[in-house]
């Protein structure tokens, strides 16, 4: 897809931001976001995802977007997407162009994440908080678009009932699995 049809159907799809609910009783769900950043490099639409480090509590060692648990004062899941990614990988909220926010989704372990969609000029000051993030990494949107690059796969977490888990084929070394897969597959479903 080209640079504008791909902004174009983004914002036509997830633009309407008002759809979906942010309110703090979200029945023991805690609110959460992410950025999921769009970049335009080497002629091509990427992704641009973090791994986490071996040192944190929560998913350490994991592929991921930047964001992360909301503040009470976060109004907005954009406002956690934006202040998340700027913590955890210097990228100023300025620099990113909102194209929509994705319908929110549940994790096993309780928090209700809002996908936030949105584009980053390429290349960008990245200012990477190493406490929280090992590396920034792209994937190609048209190697996460084909099929034969993911799999589903049963996932046995002990204290939690099996959950069916999109895991992609490793990249660059690095495998992306879990809720920010189903994330990237949502996206690539309603692109189509």
């Amino acid at each position: 897809m080209n640079n504008l049809l791909i902004e174009a159907c983004i914002t036509e799809k997830f633009g309407n931001s008002a759809n979906n609910a942010w309110n703090k009783n979200q029945n023991g769900f805690r609110r959460a976001a992410v950025l999921v950043p769009l970049v335009w490099r080497e002629k091509e639409w990427h992704l641009l995802f973090t791994r986490r480090t071996d040192t944190l509590h929560d998913h350490k060692g994991q592929v991921s977007f930047p964001g992360g648990a909301a503040e009470e004062n976060d109004l907005t899941p954009e406002t956690t997407a934006l202040r998340e990614t700027y913590e955890e990988i210097g990228i100023q909220p300025i620099d990113v162009y909102v194209l929509g926010w994705m319908k929110s989704m549940h994790t096993i372990t309780k928090y209700m994440i809002t996908p936030v969609i949105g584009k980053i000029p390429w290349p960008v000051s990245l200012n990477i908080c190493h406490d929280e993030v090992l590396r920034v990494f792209t994937i190609p949107l048209n190697w996460l678009s084909d099929p034969s690059n993911r799999e589903v796969r049963q996932l046995t977490i002990q204290g939690y009932p099996d959950q069916l888990v999109i895991y992609f084929k490793e990249y660059d070394g690095e495998l992306l699995w879990g809720i920010s897969a189903q994330i990237v597959v949502n996206l690539i479903q309603a692109l189509k």
